[in-house]
């Protein structure tokens, strides 16, 4: 069973990806509506993957990302956001983040998303 982080300021967004991840088998050990607390809960927790939304107040996703990757350069950090411009994606990716999807999320591209990045 992998450990998950939900980052995003989606209350309903946050309940629909975390009862996926439930559904696959996995635990999520730690949510938050924002980048910073993002941040804190990816240090507090150090999860298997996490998960970051885009579009968020106090500090966006892929500020957040910046962040944890500076704290953990092999983070597992996948970006869903239903903002799916190309220059977001292709910056999300070339700083680090292993995945972008888009919202509204599949549950068999999260599924295979999550299942090759806890592959050994």
């Amino acid at each position: 069973m992998a450990k998950f982080l939900i980052v995003d300021d989606s209350r309903v967004s946050r309940k629909f990806i975390s009862n996926l991840i439930e559904e696959f088998g996995h635990e999520v050990v730690a949510e938050a509506a924002n980048g910073l607390e993002g941040y804190d809960m990816y240090v507090q927790h150090k999860p298997d993957i996490a998960t970051l939304d885009v579009t968020m107040p106090l500090m966006g996703g892929i500020d957040c990302l910046r962040h944890i990757l500076e704290k953990d350069p092999d983070a597992n950090v996948v970006i869903i956001s239903s903002v799916g411009k190309e220059k977001l994606i292709a910056e999300a990716l070339q700083m680090g983040a292993k995945y972008f999807l888009t919202k509204p999320l599949e549950k068999e591209a999260a599924k295979t998303v999550f299942n090759s990045l806890l592959a050994p």
